[in-house]
């Protein structure tokens, strides 16, 4: 029995199906009964691509890529055997003066008079490419999740490996958001946490600290005595606000120690590290180094390098070591700043660094966290593309290249960026492109194949 869109479109007049069919088809293919293109009609003006394959006189199935040309047959016999009913079938065409394959779905019905098979086809390159803008916005979301649990857990390993109490603090709500192990003994009875609680320092002086350190922006420290500390601690309050959560980030340490690192129980911290970390005084000058930083710089004894100045090994310049020391005693965090590492045969290596001030009365300690970024893969960076794509992801790359590549680099990104803005404005017509950029012909081929932009062929769509 006809459904009613059937008895609705019985109704119709052929000439307005067929309209029908040019608005919402961007090919049709008149097959004979061995599947024989006898005429076509390209009904989308736009796709250039298809009006230069030779579909007459071609049999279905050999315009087809290798792999679908089976496909293609099990098509037009089931069109055969079952007239008025439409068969549906994805292929891949084989572009004709490329190695290019154009996706397209079919669907192909034979008439009740056994008068050859009607194809009508419809471009799917803007499915594909959503697809794998899909794919590619997938591929960066699991990086970035992968880089963040990594981030998470050197983070929490860090602050376990510290003998200092560290403590997260929520600002609205006075309660404690994370703490260490060690800040955890230092404040609560033993087999208790302090984690979702409000901070136990609630005194009026620990408030008038936590007060400065919001309202100046500045680490302020002050030594209090701790039930479970004998000899005092010193507590050191940073305040970090971002988008709407502000945070205090508080750090309690043993008074009773000096102001070494290495005498602060932090040599197992400097050699389990993932990263490369160096301690220097306010001159720059190297008081202490872990494995991972000797190993970089391929040197095999922390003696050669104690005494002497950061700068020999990190910035192309003394300018990137000047630039930090000066932002930490304004009191500025450093937070991946962008440079190079040299070791000592002068090899170089992307690092970005980190940087803090350790206060320890008036001989403040400057410790340096190094991670090496050379191998690093990024979501706005892709492994397919060889240019950046944007006069912003140049500029991100200021300190890593020399001015010079970055200059060269803008140039090729502005002249990739013209011609393929000529060829979109001129419906891909290459001969027509190169009249708007005032290039000859052969000069735009080669800036083609330069850039890796379209077909590297010679000729020009009709």
């Amino acid at each position: 029995m006809l459904t009613k869109e059937q008895v609705l479109l019985k109704k119709l007049d052929p000439s307005a199906v067929a309209s029908v069919l040019e608005a919402v088809a961007d090919v049709q293919l008149h097959l004979d009964a061995e599947g024989f293109c006898l005429d076509v009609a390209i009904t989308n003006a736009e796709l250039t691509d298809l009006m230069r394959i030779p579909w007459r006189g071609q049999r279905w199935h050999e315009l087809c890529i290798e792999e679908h040309k089976e496909r293609a047959k099990n098509a037009l016999d089931a069109a055969t055997r079952t007239p008025n009913t439409p068969n549906r079938v994805d292929l891949n065409i084989c572009a004709s003066d490329s190695n290019d394959e154009l996706p397209m779905s079919f669907r192909l019905i034979q008439p009740a008079d056994g008068e050859g098979v009607i194809a009508v086809g419809r471009d799917l390159r803007v499915v594909s490419d959503l697809r794998q803008q899909v794919l590619n916005a997938q591929h960066a979301m699991e990086q970035d999740y992968w880089a963040l649990r990594q981030m998470e857990n050197r983070y929490r390993r860090l602050l376990e490996l510290t003998s200092d109490g560290i403590l997260v603090v929520d600002e609205a709500t006075g309660r404690v958001l994370e703490a260490n192990s060690q800040a955890n003994a230092m404040l609560s009875a033993e087999g208790q946490s302090i984690i979702g609680r409000p901070l136990p320092l609630n005194s009026t002086e620990i408030q008038s600290l936590l007060d400065s350190a919001r309202e100046t922006g500045a680490t302020s420290q002050r030594r209090i005595v701790l039930p479970n500390v004998p000899h005092g601690s010193d507590i050191l309050v940073s305040f970090q606000r971002q988008n709407s959560e502000s945070r205090y980030l508080i750090r309690l340490s043993n008074a009773g120690e000096d102001g070494n690192l290495q005498g602060m129980h932090f040599a197992d911290t400097f050699e389990l590290a993932p990263d490369a970390i160096v301690q220097v005084d306010s001159d720059g000058r190297i008081e202490h180094v872990n494995s991972i930083f000797l190993e970089w710089i391929a040197v095999s004894a922390p003696d050669q390098v104690t005494g002497r100045t950061l700068d020999n090994w990190i910035g192309r310049s003394t300018v990137d070591l000047t630039v930090i020391l000066n932002n930490l005693k304004q009191d500025r965090p450093i937070k991946l700043y962008a440079s190079v590492l040299k070791n000592s045969v002068g090899a170089t290596s992307e690092i970005e660094i980190s940087a803090a001030t350790v206060q320890r009365g008036d001989n403040p300690k400057i410790v340096f966290f190094i991670r090496d970024i050379s191998r690093r893969l990024t979501a706005d960076h892709p492994l397919t593309e060889r240019l950046p794509r944007s006069i912003e992801q140049i500029t991100e790359r200021v300190g890593r290249h020399p001015l010079k590549e970055l200059v060269r680099e803008s140039t090729d990104v502005i002249e990739a960026l013209c011609i393929e803005a000529a060829l979109k404005l001129t419906r891909d017509n290459r001969a027509s492109a190169a009249e708007i950029l005032g290039l000859s012909r052969q000069s735009l081929y080669t800036k083609l194949r330069r850039y890796g932009i379209g077909e590297s062929g010679s000729d020009d769509p009709i």
